[in-house]
Order: C-alpha cells, then structure tokens, then sequence
C-alpha cells in the first residue's frame, strides 16, 4: 500500500514536538531537580526497600515461574518464530495479561512494583514472552484507557484485555519514527457528528499481528492535531499487511497494519482531540520501565552464566575467572547490575506512589539499563567465546552443555531501540534539562520574539540568575555523615550536581538558539546525569539496606562502592569533555560522508547490491494476516 510521504520544516517539526510535550510540572522530580543544581537526596532517601509481598502476588509469581521453566520451550519458540497456541492460553488463563488491569474489571489488580518483578523475571528468560506480555498492558490499550479512558470504555475493553484479547500500539509509520509532525494516517469527523473515518498505514506495531484491539494515532484531516482512538481489528477496513521479522525476537507478532475508510465510533476517542501525543507520551512514562526492569533480569542472568562458565572452564592452570581481565570484567557486571537494579526500583517506586513526575527518572532507567545491560551481553559473550556465539542446539547436539547467549544478544539488542531510542531519550531528557532555563530567558534566543520583547524580558531574567547562579558555587557545609564511608561519594555527587547545572547553563550561554543542534554536548549533560542519579540511588539502597539490618548489607556495600568508584571516572571524563572534544570536527567529516567526498571507500562494493525479488522470505503462522486477526 504506497503512503503519500509528508514534507516538513525543521521548525514546524519542532513545534508539533514541543506542542506534545507535558509542559507543567506539578510533582517533584530528582532530576530535574538535579538538571538545575539541587541535590534532592530527600526525594530518594531513605530508599524504599522491599516490603512483605501480598500471598496473591506471591502465588502468581510461583505460578508463571512455574509454567515458564515447565511449559515454555523458548528454543523451540526461537526455532519456529511462532507463540505456540497452547503457551499464550497458559498465559491466558494464569491471567497474565491482565496483571495490571483492577480487579473490577476482570484483571489481577497488581501494583507497578509487582508488575515489575514478574517484568525482570521473564526479561531473564524469554524475550519474545517479555514482549508479548508489556506491550499488551504497558502501551497497549489497557495502560492508555486506564490513565484517560471514560468510564464506558473501561468496562467495554478493559475485561476483554484482562481475558487475554491481545492489544497493540500503533503510532510508527515508514517516514515517521519519532517525527509526529509528518504523521500521514488520518481522521475525519463524519457530517452527522458520530464516527471518525480512519486512513493510513501503520509499522512495526508489536503484537499487531495477533492484536483484536489497538491504540491508533491518528491526525485530523484539517487541523492537523493527532488523537488517540481505540480500534477493533475485526472492523471493515482493517488489515495486516506483512508481518515483520527480526534478528531477535523471532516470535514477535509486528506487523504492518492499514486503515481504509474505518469507521471509528465517536466514543472510542481516547481523552480529548488533539491530545494523542500527550497521551502516547504520558503513557510511555510507566510503559518504559518494562524495559529496564526486564534488563535486570536479563543482566542477572548473564552474571549466573559467567560466573558459572568463569568458574568451570580452566586456563593457563586456573579458572579464567581467576585471570584478572576476566574478574574485572564479572566484578563490573556485578556492580553495575546492583546500581541498574537500584535505578529502576527506585523509579518503579516513584510510580507506583504516584506522587512524583517520573517522565525523567522513566525515560534516565530506560536509556541507562539498557545500555548498561547490552554491555553486560556483550561480555557474556566475550567470557564465553565460541561457546557463547555456538547456538543452543548445536552445543546440545554435540553433547555440550547448551546455553543461549547467542539468543539473548540477538532478543536483547532490540531494547536499546524499543519505546524511544537512546538516542531519543538523550534528546528527550536534554530538552527537560533546559526546561526551566527556557521558561525564564527562552525570549532572549527566540528568534520570532523581536529586540524591544527581548529587551523587555531582561529585568525578570537578571532577577532569576542574580539570586541562582551563585547558589550553583556555593555548596554550603553538607558532609553527608551520616553515611559512614558512603559520605564522601554522595559529596561528589552534590558538588557535580551544581557544577552540571552551571555547565548547561555555560553551554545555553555560547551556543544560544544553536544548542539544540549541539547534540554532542546535550548528550554528555545527560550522560553525566544519568551517572550521578545511578551513584545516588546505589548509595541511598546499600545505606537503607545496612541500616535495616538486611542480609546482604555487607555485600551490597561492596557493589555499591565499586559502583560509585567507577561512576566518578566516568563523571570527571564527560565533564572534560563538554568543552574538549572534537564534535565540530567530526560533524564536519560526517557531512562530507553524506555528500559523497568519501565514496571511495566504498568502491569495491559498487554495483554488488545483495537481495533481490527472489530471496525466499521468512514465513509463518501469522504471515497469515487476516487468519490470525480474526483466531
């Protein structure tokens, strides 16, 4: 189905992207806090420990263990591309897919910090279960209804998806990744007032495939502002295009999905017009800590593999995990994973309080644990070598014992790009890091805003910076005592907080209307971020841990200090590098690739393009578009 592509300008690009963005901050946020020189410690200390699980919760937990060690093949879910049908009615009648949905309409009512946990579970084991799993009930159509559905739309979906009616989320189109303002599907009020016509094309829409219901967004045909509607796949006019497939996650039901003149019942409107991206985005908010709460589990698991393999296989006389390159690398593992596990409980926390704005906290846990975590898979690669990159069934076959390695890199990679890129989270968490410097002197780089308005806005932003950029040197006489041997890196993360804070200020300064193009510094500002909201939770955790007398206090210490240790390397390095670097360099050479001054690089492969018309194409039960939209 050819798609009209949709031209835009960088600034009505930028427009629609801002006009999307929850511009109010009504909640307290560490980091935001943190992006403006305030080391917030009470917004996370003391760190909220685990507490007494509820026995319903436990034996869910035990049950869906239980079946995936008993019934889940995930090779043979790897090997086929398929869910088996007899694995998603399990799934379906341990009531998985409605574990966050209330208990009033059908689900198991389970709070974000239990729905985490089964998250890192599953994100150890099987990916293409994972998946399955969060993006039914994180984006798909129970989150999105439970935050802004009315209440007719609740009692008429939200059973169904508890049920195990798989949903999906549709906003990805072949020219708009995370472009929204060249979204081409659109909508139509009809003359009498009582549906909406839906056209368009939708891509890479997880679960699309097996999906009965799916959030679509869509833009009004001419006011151009983007809604969100509920769809039923079984309506006229809906189909699966293709089915896409993967180097991981070889069983992901993604699709192509098309609209042609679908009649959308009017009630079926998600919240009001024109707040589809702010839904989509509010929604991502909770929607993304699947990932790295599932990175957790996936990391843990990479630990158990090589601490295993480290300690078996001998070389040289000893076991490798004896040879200093090998322990430095499993003592890294080990330390980060406690600091990624710190994060996201800590963010987990925050949003199942629902006292705090965690759009930067969500966005910081997704961005750092899945970067962290396919470090750590690439590791476990490395420590295991051959055996590592050797699949599951051919070290079995050969009599070895088979581990999947090689799988959990294929299904994992995909994390660092699913529900906003990295790259998209640093720009993302860099436009909030400004926020406030934009509130109070955004006039002075407008371009729209003339000399005599610029000239205007000058005294409030002298009265603002007269009294904060001081503060930003004057640290004040914390010692952070209290925290025994912990003291001294929780200074460093206070003394880095403000010296952050007067950098992004510095770079606003020099760079001016240019700085959202300065991508290379925004990057390390949020880098730089990350790292000290990572060193300030493993802090607060391993304290609150010794303090409340926990079993592995002693231990947790130890990861936590080696943890702080390397952060604080890193930290001094990316502030280093703010102003040393070779970024203008670099832009330039890398314009000149696009311009062709160095196709002769690439000349040997001139004319030797690989694929054509006759490459057989992977096939499986859901390529059948319609047959399976309608089982």
């Amino acid at each position: 189905m050819t798609v009209k592509e949709v031209h835009v300008s960088e600034e009505e690009a930028m427009k629609v992207a801002e006009a999307s963005r929850q511009q109010e901050w009504t909640q307290p946020s560490f980091m935001r806090e943190m992006f403006l020189g305030n080391f917030r410690l009470d917004l996370i200390h003391p760190f909220p420990l685990e507490e007494e699980e509820r026995p319903e919760f436990v034996a869910f937990f035990n049950a869906i263990r239980e079946f995936m060690r008993d019934h889940v093949d995930s090779e043979l879910i790897d090997t086929t591309g398929e869910y088996p049908e007899d694995v998603v009615d399990g799934l379906r009648k341990l009531g998985a897919f409605g574990m966050k949905i209330p208990k009033k309409y059908g689900g198991l009512g389970f709070s974000q910090v239990e729905y985490a946990k089964v998250m890192e579970l599953l994100g150890g084991l099987d990916g293409n279960i994972s998946a399955l799993l969060s993006a039914h009930q994180s984006i798909g159509v129970p989150q999105p209804l439970k935050l802004f559905g009315t209440e007719e739309q609740k009692s008429k979906y939200l059973p169904r998806c508890a049920k195990g009616d798989i949903s999906a989320f549709a906003l990805t189109e072949a020219q708009v990744g995370s472009d929204p303002a060249r979204m081409t599907t659109t909508y139509e009020l009809t003359p009498d007032g009582d549906t909406y016509v839906l056209n368009g094309v939708k891509l890479w829409c997880t679960n699309g495939t097996l999906a009965k219901l799916l959030v679509v967004m869509a833009r009004d045909i001419e006011t151009k502002a983007i809604s969100a509607f509920v769809v039923e796949t079984e309506w006229e006019g809906v189909q699966v295009e293709h089915r896409c497939h993967f180097m991981g996650l070889r069983a992901l039901a993604n699709g192509v999905i098309s609209f042609k003149n679908v009649r959308v019942p009017k009630e079926n409107l998600i919240g009001r017009e024109g707040r589809g991206l702010k839904i989509a985005l509010t929604t991502l908010n909770d929607g993304r800590l699947s990932i790295p709460n599932g990175s957790i589990g996936a990391a843990k698991q990479a630990l158990k593999i090589c601490r295993e393999w480290s300690a078996e296989r001998v070389q040289w006389g000893k076991p490798v995990g004896k040879h200093e390159a090998i322990a430095h690398k499993i003592a890294d593992m080990a330390s980060v994973t406690f600091a990624m596990e710190s994060v996201v409980k800590l963010a987990t926390e925050m949003s199942n309080r629902g006292n705090f704005d965690i759009r930067l906290e969500a966005a910081a846990a997704k961005e750092w644990n899945s970067c962290r975590t396919w470090e750590i898979v690439d590791d476990t690669m490395q420590i295991r070598g051959g055996r590592g990159y050797e699949t599951y069934g051919s070290l079995r076959a050969r009599g070895e014992k088979p581990t999947s390695v090689e799988r959990l890199m294929r299904d994992y990679r995909i994390n660092k790009i699913f529900e906003g890129s990295s790259e998209i989270m640093h720009l993302f968490m860099a436009r909030e890091a400004v926020d406030k410097h934009l509130q109070v002197a955004g006039a002075m780089i407008d371009p729209e805003k003339s000399s005599a308005d610029k000239l205007q806005e000058l005294p409030k932003i002298a009265a603002f910076y007269a009294k904060w950029y001081p503060t930003r040197w004057i640290g004040g006489a914390k010692t952070f005592s209290e925290f025994g041997p912990f003291g001294g890196h929780l200074r460093f993360v206070d003394r880095s907080t403000r010296r952050l804070s007067r950098q992004i200020f510095h770079g606003m300064m020099i760079h001016q209307a240019r700085m959202q193009n300065k991508q290379g510094f925004l990057f390390r500002v949020v880098d730089i971020a990350n790292e000290l909201f990572a060193m300030a939770a493993t802090v607060s955790r391993a304290h609150a841990m010794h303090r409340s007398g926990h079993s592995k206090a002693r231990e947790a210490s130890e990861l936590a200090d080696l943890f702080c240790r390397l952060a604080r390397r890193k930290i001094k390095r990316l502030f280093a590098d703010l102003w040393s670097n070779d970024d203008v360099r670099k832009y330039k050479v890398g314009v000149g690739v696009l311009a062709g001054r160095q196709l002769w690089l690439e000349e040997m492969f001139e004319g030797m393009e690989q694929g054509s018309s006759s490459a057989p194409e992977q096939v499986g039960r859901a390529d059948r578009p319609r047959a399976v939209a309608a089982s």
